[in-house]
């Protein structure tokens, strides 16, 4: 199923999403729900953000290129997470498909992308064992993890490098029957691609980071984990579109901008 969060006449909804066709759903997908005789052309329709997470969890170098080329960058010797390191995200940098990502007035030219595989959780969980762990996946969703690079190397911490307003694209929806081991992610500035990579070649799959996960926390419903990304990105500039395509999702697009003052 491909779940969307839309809007149409004025009015927010669940509806799934049929080839070009959005059917509207009374209720919504963790919890109960019908679909309705009501559908709109997908193309008719403002697609919204999936979803609000009540915790927005992320994980950092959990590819083996990434980690080499971050490590060049600061002419290091790769350092390989002998485990899952988790992060967080602000959910104030959210923003769905086709929204503009602003890059702020006071930034540098160091504005990349790291396209990213989302985990979406569709039920409660503690404790999971590598064998239950992804009984409480609902489903999945694309990330653009946006980085201001001099501000993260400046900072202390990831305040505003990682959690500017608008920094968190994600989208375009929720998709919930992919096959993990098939997919790719390929990404494009302008229509180039600039990058491509096995989606699940990670160090560390999603099975150990829930197991880690919940050894501390309890996940809920709508919880989300961007997963990280692989290869290195360009400097974006205003007006640079970015398109992110992962093989059975979809493709999540945003614009980069320029704040005016």
């Amino acid at each position: 199923m491909r779940w969307l969060k839309f809007t149409a006449a004025g009015t927010t909804s669940w509806g799934l999403v049929e080839g070009d066709t959005v059917t509207t759903v009374n209720g919504d997908p963790f919890g109960e729900w019908s679909k309705t005789a009501k559908t709109h052309a997908l193309k008719d329709v403002k697609i919204e953000l999936p979803l609000i997470p009540r915790t927005f969890y992320c994980v950092g170098l959990n590819y083996l290129k990434h980690l080499k080329e971050a490590a060049d960058k600061a002419g290091t010797v790769p350092n390989v997470p002998d485990r899952p390191e988790i992060g967080y995200r602000a959910q104030n940098a959210l923003i769905a498909h086709d929204e503009n990502v602003v890059i702020p007035a006071s930034a540098t030219e160091k504005i990349h992308y790291e396209g990213e595989l989302v985990v979406v959780i569709g039920k409660k969980a503690k404790h999971l064992t590598e064998a239950n762990a992804m009984d409480c996946v609902f489903g999945y969703t694309i990330g653009n993890d946006v980085s201001e690079r001099s501000w993260q190397k400046a900072d202390r911490g990831l305040w505003r490098a990682k959690n500017a307003d608008t920094f968190k694209p994600m989208g375009p929806w929720i998709e919930t029957d992919v096959d993990l081991d098939r997919m790719e992610t390929a990404i494009r500035v302008n229509g180039k691609e600039t990058g491509r990579f096995r989606t699940n070649e990670m160090i560390f799959g999603i099975v150990p980071f829930l197991v880690e996960l919940s050894k501390y926390f309890t996940l809920s419903p709508g919880d989300v984990i961007w997963m990280g990304t692989d290869g290195a990105s360009p400097d974006l500039k205003d007006g640079d579109v970015v398109e992110i395509d992962i093989t059975g999702i979809g493709t999540l697009r945003n614009r980069f901008v320029k704040e005016r003052m």
